[in-house]
């Protein structure tokens, strides 16, 4: 008997089962691909043949206005990449000694945890357009000498504030999913509190909320272009965009800046994506 006969091979069922799983995914790629180019046919037929699609062209797809302009906001964009990273490092630092505040145990650090709850209730209750405008034209007008005047700082402060806010449940909702057990093992093996939360309980905490704080970065990279409401020293993509729009009443800026952060924020949604398959919280696709 050759050793090649024991060797194992799938039945005719199972061979059966992968062949019909594999029809059935090849017949629902096509459904989808003909869905998709009948239903972006019909759209494309419909704007194209309406009445005010000349002037829309004009107005919002100029395209030899668009490569006009490209550079300049290309170079606005640049900012808005810089604020980004800038503040998501501070937002991080932020939001985890906010939730790690939250998560004292004790009535000693009552007043911590109250003014972390105070904090995180006020800013995220408030829209951020208007935490911009109250710090951004509010705090230089109280004209302290040892406070920045420049809307830019302030800008990225609103930011970091509100966005702060948000993080903070984030993490804490990581913290407190963690399982007592895990706690409990940590302190029997004589950690204090400060390690325990340092070696065991944040480390897991930060891997199981990686998804969600990403889509906040996502989200935090088109909030900056707010910072154009603070005036004009803030040259990001945005403001760019509308001086050029306001030189000749001509709406393409806008979609030309659109465009680049909708290039910048498809690969960290996609990041987003594969972190999330990779920790089991989606079994594949777009989320």
């Amino acid at each position: 008997m050759s050793p090649d006969s024991h060797a194992w091979s799938p039945s005719k069922v199972a061979l059966s089962r992968a062949a019909y799983r594999r029809s059935r995914a090849r017949r629902s790629l096509v459904i989808a691909a003909v869905i998709t180019v009948v239903v972006a046919t019909v759209t494309v037929w419909g704007v194209l043949n309406s009445t005010g699609w000349p002037r829309f062209q004009k107005a919002f797809l100029n395209l030899s206005y668009g490569k006009k302009v490209f550079p300049d906001i290309l170079n606005g964009l640049w900012l808005n990449i810089r604020l980004m990273l800038l503040c998501g490092v501070c937002i991080v630092i932020l939001a985890m000694l906010v939730a790690l505040m939250r998560n004292l145990r004790g009535p000693a650090f009552f007043p911590l945890r109250a003014l972390a709850t105070i904090y995180t209730d006020v800013f995220r209750g408030v829209p951020l357009i208007l935490v911009l405008l109250l710090l951004g034209f509010g705090v230089p007008s109280l004209r302290i000498d040892w406070l920045p005047r420049d809307p830019l700082f302030w800008g990225c402060a609103s930011l970091i504030l509100v966005y702060g806010a948000y993080v903070s449940e984030v993490f804490r909702a990581g913290i407190e999913s963690v399982h007592p057990s895990q706690r409990a093992a940590a302190r029997s093996l004589g950690l204090s509190h400060g390690k325990m939360m340092r070696y065991v309980v944040v480390p897991q905490a930060v891997r199981r909320v990686m998804p969600p704080l990403l889509n906040d970065m996502v989200a935090l990279q088109k909030d900056t272009g707010l910072l154009y409401v603070l005036g004009a020293v803030a040259y990001d993509a945005i403001l760019r965009a509308k001086i050029a729009t306001a030189q000749t009443f001509n709406y393409t800026p806008y979609v030309v800046a659109g465009i680049l952060f909708i290039l910048i924020t498809i690969p960290l949604t996609r990041l987003t994506d594969f972190i999330a398959r990779r920790q089991g919280w989606v079994s594949g696709g777009i989320v």
